[in-house]
């Protein structure tokens, strides 16, 4: 039995070392070094290096890969406070503060971490940097350290130590670009890690809420993809707009959310924190363990799985070709009694379980079955009013005419335009992102419109209706 789990477990490693990103031939998608679509279905653990240890990582890797994730990203120099309060091991980035200097202790537990996901066989989606190491027009913890000189050489030190692991490079950390001399250095750190791993990885970049690397960096050549931000200010937010409009951009990039609402977070929650204090709300607020016991104090109540759904089917559904996930106490990985970013519902490990953690699993299955290599989004498949709110619908087709999706977020009735697959007989089906099960609808002549019924309908009750060519 030991011999067999060894022998699964070397497969495993083989597998996930062998799939090196690449930009499909005609610029939607992503796809691995053997031509397949890679499908994107990320978790911010934006303090993954900072703040776990080795046992503690390795759960959490385990975990999401059980889950069904691709692809995990985190930050080398981390937002709290990462330059200065050392990780689990005692250790800094950084000798003196000095990115020329970096400090083999450190780095050899981001090595592990990638290592461990790579053999799990994740991609690792890589911040050098959290964007307040860099100026901006919204200062952090920071501080910042970083100029064009030894920006170039840091991603060199980069691109080298991890060029043979499997890595994109994100770039950014939460940051809009704020001048041309910000835009000087993000371009020289991206020089050196092409530099560094010799062009083998992707590079992206990470904006502020509620903005794209194409707002102002589509042209750059290093940017391989483009990346959203579409953050956590409200319900049923218009996901769908970031992915519209990259999608419509010349040169042809890839695009995806790589951070939208959180799961366990507040909706807004900005709103109801002061910064200034260590705990950020008042202390009635929180138990002992600074684990939020009053939720009645965040009015506009906290994101959930439901959410979540309806993000990742908004997005894919656009042309995004990928999307992540984000949990509260996840991205700080945040542990009872320790310091508090945002004040969470449930500490890391109990968040690793939520719902929507585990849903995403379903959605992961449906985009292998309809590839998104295949996938091109078109709304003239819903016929009638489609309402940009709660009820709007989202919907797409293969590019060889054998099926489409149409996703449903409060399960409301659609009509159909039937023509949008090639076929003279189609079979339609209800897929429930709940629990990832068919449900059989029938077989129909493929003319005219349709109207289809989902087997349940409201708040929480999305589905997916697919039609596909009878064979």
């Amino acid at each position: 039995m030991k011999l067999l789990l060894t022998i699964a477990t070397l497969m495993i490693f083989i597998s996930g070392c062998s799939q090196n990103l690449k930009i499909s031939e005609n610029g939607r998608f992503i796809e691995k070094d053997n031509g397949k679509p890679f499908l994107w279905i990320g978790d911010t653990a934006w303090e993954l290096f900072h703040k776990l240890d080795r046992e503690e990582s390795t759960d959490y890797l385990t975990t999401r890969a059980e889950q069904g994730f691709t692809l995990i990203q985190a930050v080398v120099l981390a937002e709290n406070d990462g330059l200065k309060k050392t990780n689990s091991f005692g250790e800094v980035p950084f000798i003196d503060l000095d990115p020329t200097k970096p400090n083999e202790a450190y780095f050899k537990h981001v090595d592990f971490i990638v290592d461990k996901a790579n053999e799990l066989g994740m991609v690792v989606g890589i911040l050098p940097t959290w964007g307040d190491k860099v100026f901006s027009m919204h200062p952090a913890d920071g501080p910042i350290v970083f100029n064009k000189q030894n920006a170039v050489i840091y991603g060199e030190f980069l691109g080298k130590r991890y060029k043979n692991k499997v890595v994109v490079w994100i770039l950014g950390g939460d940051r809009d670009v704020a001048n041309n001399e910000v835009l000087d250095i993000w371009r020289a750190m991206a020089r050196g890690l092409r530099k560094g791993d010799g062009g083998r990885h992707l590079i992206t970049y990470h904006p502020r809420g509620g903005s794209s690397s194409s707002d102002f960096l589509h042209n750059e050549t290093w940017l391989d993809f483009n990346m959203y931000q579409s953050g956590h200010g409200e319900r049923f937010n218009k996901v769908y707009r970031y992915a519209e409009t990259d999608y419509l951009k010349k040169p042809i990039k890839p695009s995806l959310d790589g951070e939208p609402a959180y799961e366990a977070i507040s909706v807004k929650f900005w709103e109801y924190l002061d910064f200034k204090t260590v705990k950020k709300v008042p202390d009635t607020i929180l138990n002992s363990k600074g684990i939020i016991k009053d939720t009645s104090y965040f009015k506009e109540g906290f994101f959930k799985a439901y959410d979540v759904r309806i993000h990742g089917y908004w997005n894919f559904l656009s042309g995004a070709c990928g999307y992540t996930y984000g949990n509260n106490a996840v991205w700080q990985m945040f542990k009872k009694g320790g310091n508090i970013a945002i004040p969470c519902i449930a500490d890391w490990r109990e968040s690793l379980q939520h719902d929507g953690a585990n849903q995403l699993r379903h959605l992961k299955t449906i985009f292998e079955l309809y590839p998104i290599s295949k996938l091109v989004p078109d709304q003239s498949i819903v016929y009638g009013i489609n309402r940009n709110d709660e009820n709007h619908i989202r919907a797409a087709k293969s590019t060889d005419g054998d099926w489409l999706l149409v996703y449903l977020s409060k399960g409301q009735k659609v009509s159909v335009v039937m023509s949008k697959v090639e076929a003279k007989n189609i079979i339609a089906r209800w897929y429930n992102p709940r629990n990832g099960e068919f449900t059989p609808i029938g077989n129909f002549l493929n003319k005219g419109t349709k109207e289809f019924t989902p087997p349940t309908n409201g708040t929480d009750n999305d589905w997916l209706l697919v039609l596909e060519v009878k064979k």
